[in-house]
């Protein structure tokens, strides 16, 4: 499978690769790049656990010299007020992770909540087909395990749409490469899947 060469398809750091790129993030993606035409100088990205909301930021300030701040809902909100004005005043973009929307939050300032509420959001949704595969295969690359095609293919369908669970998976079948000293086939997979879930596969 090849990854997408998207804008945010590089490096974050020495010790980061790219963003993977997907139609399951990809408008997330095209919005942190046309930054220079949002409303205002500042965006919330929300996404589920693992999804890459971290490595996003950190290439995104890279990118634009903007600022960073993580997991918005439990920073204080006189930071994040000031934060925002001055993100307006210099112009330097600030993106804003979180768990959930700001709809969700609770916001006892009320300037803040206006602030917020004008600043457009975007989510990183569940990976698709395209993710899933990707993201199975690098994480096992880094380990220095090589994921066949044909395994790839058959794994894709079968695992829980969630990115925690590409992370379970990964490890599972590294760790059981390992320690039964097997090759990664379509029937060991079967075996690693059945025991992650207990997943009855064709």
């Amino acid at each position: 499978m090849t990854q997408n060469a998207l804008p945010f398809d590089w490096p974050a750091g020495e010790e980061d690769e790219g963003f993977v790129v997907s139609p399951s993030n990809a408008a997330a993606v095209r919005h942190l790049n046309s930054h220079a035409r949002w409303p205002v100088a500042a965006s919330v990205l929300t996404g589920p656990r693992k999804s890459g909301r971290s490595l996003l930021g950190r290439i995104f300030v890279l990118r634009t010299g903007g600022t960073l701040i993580e997991n918005g809902e439990r920073v204080d909100e006189t930071e994040l007020f000031h934060a925002w004005n001055a993100a307006q005043e210099t112009r330097r973009p600030l993106l804003i992770t979180a768990d959930h929307w700001p709809t969700d939050w609770v916001i006892t300032l009320p300037d803040l909540r206006s602030r917020l509420m004008a600043t457009p959001h975007v989510t990183l949704a569940d990976p698709d087909d395209q993710l899933i595969g990707q993201l199975l295969q690098r994480l096992l690359e880094r380990r220095g395990i090589v994921l066949p095609e044909d395994v790839v293919s058959y794994l894709v369908p079968r695992v829980p749409r969630n990115h925690v669970a590409i992370v379970r998976l990964a490890d599972a079948l590294d760790t059981a490469a390992l320690s039964e000293r097997r090759a990664l086939t379509v029937p060991f997979a079967r075996q690693v899947l059945g025991r992650l879930w207990e997943t009855k596969s064709a």
